[in-house]
């Protein structure tokens, strides 16, 4: 009888589908203010720099790959940490659909293009992990080509390690709550509504399909050489820092900054004339 009793409360209860079907629900904690949030980033900056630097130096090859859920903020990280470092050093890939003659190639062909040489850092704002999210749920490739693109796909990572590419993937998690929150904010504003599109409509009618290929393609290509790294994204300005903050503890590196410069004094002792201004055509001072 003591064995059924155990058996019976081994069993797992479930009350409903959002026990089923929704993510982990992510803690809250009390708001970031603006102003701490800026005091954080600028030292984080300060630290990207210093990173840019060592990487420059070490002619360092550095791929850092952003994935996650529409919305989940991946494009915000992606210019937070490009917008402080040398565009020339620091890259930010974004590709588009790919053409006719893409989809005729090897699949991660177009991707191997894009990766960084010695003393650049690329950004990948989505990447080869198409293949086993959206391409897969909206039945953009065969089960085939998808299946192949498992299989593959660890192998064609732990090249680039080998290669000595520093390869890094963050996948950021956002509840469908805030996603839902994040569109609505994106089709009242004017100036976001570019960023969403009738696929990402659509692809809230496919939670789960999306949650299950994540979690299929966690199974296979979260290794030991190349782990993924989520990142809870409910709270944009802490995802940020948590992202940023992780970045710089997994690349070691030193402080090369360069020293100040010192502006010498203009000279204006050079005999010249300048041509009268009237001849220049300007911009109308409307505000």
């Amino acid at each position: 009888m003591a064995n059924d009793k155990e058996k019976k409360s081994d069993k797992v209860k479930v009350s409903g589908n959002d026990d089923l079907y929704h993510d982990i629900k992510q803690e809250k904690k009390e708001k970031l203010e603006t102003i701490e949030y800026e005091k954080l980033l600028r030292n984080q900056e300060v630290e990207l720099v210093k990173l840019q630097e060592w990487v420059k130096a070490r002619k360092l090859k550095v791929v850092v790959v952003f994935e996650g859920r529409d919305a989940a903020g991946k494009g915000g990280v992606i210019k937070t940490i490009a917008g402080c470092l040398n565009p020339r050093i620091c890259r930010i890939v974004a590709l588009g659909i790919p053409t006719e003659r893409e989809k005729s190639q090897w699949y991660f062909q177009r991707y191997v293009s894009e990766l960084p040489a010695g003393g650049e850092i690329a950004l990948f704002d989505r990447s080869w992990y198409n293949r086993a999210g959206v391409e897969q749920v909206m039945g953009y490739c065969s089960n085939d080509e998808y299946e192949e693109f498992l299989r593959s796909c660890p192998e064609f990572e732990r090249m680039l390690i080998r290669s000595g590419t520093i390869l890094i993937k963050y996948w950021f998690s956002v509840s469908d709550h805030e996603q839902e929150k994040r569109f609505q904010d994106r089709i009242k504003d004017p100036t976001k509504r570019w960023k969403i599109s009738p696929m990402d409509i659509e692809s809230r009618d496919k939670w789960v399909e999306y949650s299950m290929a994540k979690d299929k393609m966690f199974s296979y290509t979260d290794t030991k050489q190349s782990p993924w790294y989520v990142v809870r994204a409910d709270d944009k300005k802490r995802a940020r820092l948590n992202c940023i903050s992780h970045l710089l503890s997994l690349i070691p590196y030193e402080d090369l900054t360069p020293k100040p410069l010192k502006l010498p004094p203009l000279k204006h002792d050079v005999a010249y004339v300048r041509p009268p201004v009237t001849e220049q055509t300007f911009v109308p001072e409307k505000y």
